[in-house]
C-alpha cells in the first residue's frame, strides 16, 4: 500500500520537521500489515464518554418522541463523523510524530467539549465550538500531508475543499439565532458526508488500508456495543431477585449475538480485497451504529419496566426495538453485499431475521415475554448467520504457503 514517504529532499528541515515527514513508522506486525497506533488507541477513550452523552439525551422517557429519536441520531452521527475524519487520515498518513500527538490532543480537547455540549444544543456553542476544533485539527493534518507526494496532494484537495467548506458553515453557525443552528450543522454535514463520494474518483486512486479501516470501525463498533451493555447494566436494580438476573441476561443475549456475527464478519476479512476508498464499508457503519446505540437504550428501558412490573410495553419502545434490529439485519446484508451478491440463503435468513423482529415488537405487548421471544429470535439468527460466513470465510481463505 502506498503510504506517505519518510523524507522529502526538496524541503527544507525546518519544514520537514514541520510536515512529520522524519516520524515514525505506523504499528505493523511482522506481516507488514497495519495496526491502531496507542494515539489512536487514546483517542478513542474520550467518544466512549460522547456516546454515553448521546444516549443520555432519550432519558428515561420510555416513550421518546420522533423529534427526541432524530435529534439523538442526529447528534451520534456527528461524534462518529468527528471520530471517522481521524481515522481515514491515519489510515494513509499517520506519521505519528511529536506535531501530530500535540494536533491529537488539540482534538481531544474538541471532542470533550462535544461531550460537554451534547446535553445543551442547540442553545449552547460547545457542541459546535469542539467540532470545529476537531475538524479544524484534521484539516490542518492535511495541511501538513499535502507536499508529501503528488497522490497526496489529490487526496487533500479533495478533504480540504469538501470538509474546509463545512468546517466554515460550522463556523457561520456561532453566530446565528440558536434556533436556526440545526440547519446549518444540517448543510455542514451534507457537504462533508458527500464530500467523499463527489471525490470518489480520486480517492479511489489511494485505496485505504485494507486491514487497518476494517479494524478501526470494528473498535468504534464494540465502543457502540460497550454503551448499549452500560445501559443493561444500569438498568438492574442493586441487590437484583432471581427473575430480574434472568430478565438481565436474556437481554444480554441481543447484544452478545450481535457482537458474535458481527467479529466473524470482520475476522473473515471477506472484503479485504474490494473496500478501495472505503466510502460504502464506512457509511453502512453509521446507521449500523446509531442502530446499536438506541437498540441498547431500548433494551436498557425493557429491563426497567420488567422490574417496575409493567402490564405492557409501550408501543413507542417496541417499535424502536424493532426498528433498531431490522437496520442492524439489513446494514449487514448491505456489508455482505459488498463483497459478492447475497445468495437464496442468505437472503433467507435475512428475511428471517427482518421478519421475526418486526412480528415480535408490533404483536407482544408483555415485556418478559417479548424480551424472551426477542433474544430467542436474534440468537437463532446469530447461530444460521455464522454458520453462513465461517462456510464463506473458509471457502474464500487463501491456500497456505
Amino acid at each position: 500500500m502506498r503510504r506517505v514517504r519518510t523524507a522529502a529532499p526538496h524541503l527544507p528541515r525546518w519544514l520537514a520537521g514541520w510536515f512529520g515527514l522524519r516520524g515514525q513508522a505506523p504499528q505493523a506486525d511482522e506481516a507488514g500489515h497495519r495496526h491502531a497506533t496507542w494515539l489512536e488507541l487514546f483517542l478513542d477513550l474520550i467518544f466512549v464518554y460522547a456516546l454515553a452523552a448521546v444516549v443520555r439525551r432519550l432519558g428515561d422517557d420510555v416513550t421518546p418522541s420522533p423529534s427526541a429519536v432524530l435529534t439523538v441520531i442526529g447528534l451520534f452521527v456527528v461524534v462518529q463523523w468527528a471520530w471517522l475524519g481521524q481515522v481515514f487520515y491515519d489510515t494513509r498518513f499517520d506519521p505519528d510524530d511529536a506535531v501530530q500527538r500535540l494536533l491529537v490532543l488539540a482534538a481531544l480537547v474538541g471532542a470533550g467539549a462535544i461531550t460537554l455540549g451534547v446535553d445543551e444544543v442547540p442553545e449552547s456553542v460547545l457542541l459546535p465550538v469542539g467540532y470545529l476544533i476537531v475538524r479544524g485539527v484534521l484539516l490542518l493534518l492535511y495541511v501538513r500531508a499535502r507536499p508529501t507526494s503528488p497522490m497526496a496532494r489529490v487526496v487533500t484537495t479533495v478533504y480540504l475543499i469538501g470538509f474546509g467548506s463545512g468546517w466554515l458553515i460550522w463556523l457561520a453557525s456561532l453566530t446565528a439565532p440558536a434556533e436556526l443552528r440545526p440547519a446549518l450543522w444540517i448543510a455542514a454535514m451534507t457537504i462533508e458526508l458527500a464530500t467523499p463520494w463527489v471525490g470518489v474518483r480520486w480517492l479511489n486512486r489511494w485505496p485505504v488500508d485494507n486491514r487497518h479501516l476494517p479494524e478501526r470501525i470494528g473498535q468504534f463498533t464494540i465502543i457502540v456495543l460497550g454503551s448499549a451493555l452500560a445501559n443493561l447494566l444500569f438498568a438492574v436494580p442493586d441487590h437484583p431477585p432471581p427473575h430480574m438476573i434472568l430478565t438481565a441476561a436474556l437481554a444480554f443475549l441481543i447484544p452478545a449475538a450481535v457482537w458474535w456475527i458481527y467479529t466473524t464478519f470482520v475476522t473473515t476479512r471477506l472484503l479485504q480485497r474490494r473496500l478501495r476508498g472505503g466510502q460504502a464499508y464506512t457509511y453502512l457503519h453509521i446507521p449500523l451504529g446509531g442502530a446499536l446505540l438506541l437498540l441498547g437504550w431500548a433494551l436498557g428501558q425493557t429491563v426497567r419496566l420488567i422490574d417496575a412490573d409493567a402490564p405492557r410495553l409501550p408501543l413507542e419502545l417496541r417499535l424502536l426495538l424493532g426498528a433498531s434490529i431490522v437496520i442492524w439485519t439489513v446494514c449487514g446484508l448491505a456489508l455482505y453485499w459488498l463483497w459478492t451478491r447475497p445468495s437464496a440463503v442468505r437472503l433467507a435468513i435475512a428475511g428471517y431475521g427482518v421478519v421475526s423482529a418486526c412480528v415480535i415488537t408490533t404483536t407482544v405487548h408483555q415485556p418478559r415475554l417479548m424480551l424472551s421471544l426477542l433474544a430467542a429470535a436474534v440468537v437463532g439468527y446469530a447461530v444460521l448467520l455464522n454458520r453462513r460466513l465461517t462456510q464463506a470465510g473458509a471457502e474464500h481463505r487463501p491456500p497456505a504457503g
